[in-house]
């Protein structure tokens, strides 16, 4: 059986998986484009209105994701055997959509992908639409609308795949399956983009100033929501795996 791959975005109420809910989600399949408002179960703050532009007007007759007439159909799509759902920064949309009772079956986080196919560390950033525009990728989409950012996902997964398979020597469904793998584990990350070492590499800092890297570790597991990747970082460059 062929991998169904499900390109997938959500727009949510924040950015903290624990307590924050979907109000869009979109996916695009070989064969279908989906996209719709729901409403979550709490308020949709100002902050998130700024970002995603989706306010509690908009959402305010839409059912609960939950309780919509697709929720059945994505569930069991997400959930088959074959299926393979692609997401940027996928750790966050699985934890969102888990809270619903959906567990894909695969996934591909292409954020993980682009990090470990970066092996030069010359990309500053990996952020979709970063991404988007650094590698040039010509598409009109919106940004911040779950729709836009599959759209911008899809050409993004396309280049990502066949960089795997050149730099495995991989056919295609041996590609996914390399993807998944990355995807599937926390990745190093490269460089500071934020606080007094912006720009320069984990690796400089580990030799300039260790002492920041152990400070940064103490605050990240304080507050370990989607910070798998640098809690690893941070342990690996400090010897505590």
């Amino acid at each position: 059986m062929s991998n169904n791959i499900i390109f997938l975005d959500t727009e949510t109420t924040g950015n903290e998986p624990v307590k924050d809910f979907v109000c869009q989600l979109a996916f695009k399949t070989s064969d279908e484009t989906f996209c719709e408002l729901f409403k979550p179960p709490i308020p949709i703050p100002p902050e998130a209105s700024a970002v995603t532009h989706i306010t509690n007007k908009h959402v305010a007759d839409k059912k609960a994701f939950s309780e919509s007439d697709n929720y059945g159909t994505i569930k069991l799509m997400l959930e088959a055997s074959n299926a393979v759902m692609v997401a940027h920064n996928a750790k966050f949309d699985l934890a969102i959509i888990s809270k619903e009772g959906i567990i894909p079956t695969n996934f591909i986080c292409t954020l993980r992908v682009a990090r470990a196919l970066d092996k030069d560390n010359v990309i500053p950033q990996y952020k979709l639409q970063y991404l988007r525009y650094y590698l040039d990728i010509d598409i009109e989409a919106d940004a911040h609308d779950a729709l836009g950012d599959v759209l911008v996902l899809e050409k993004l997964f396309e280049r990502l795949l066949a960089k795997t398979m050149k730099e495995y020597s991989l056919d295609e469904d041996g590609a996914i399956e390399k993807m998944i793998e990355i995807s599937s584990k926390p990745s190093l990350m490269n460089l500071f983009s934020f606080g007094k070492h912006n720009g320069k590499t984990v690796a400089e800092v580990k030799n300039i100033d260790p002492g920041y890297l152990d400070w940064m570790l103490t605050q990240k597991e304080q507050n370990p929501d989607n910070e798998e990747d640098w809690i690893y970082t941070l342990k690996y460059y400090l010897g505590r795996l």
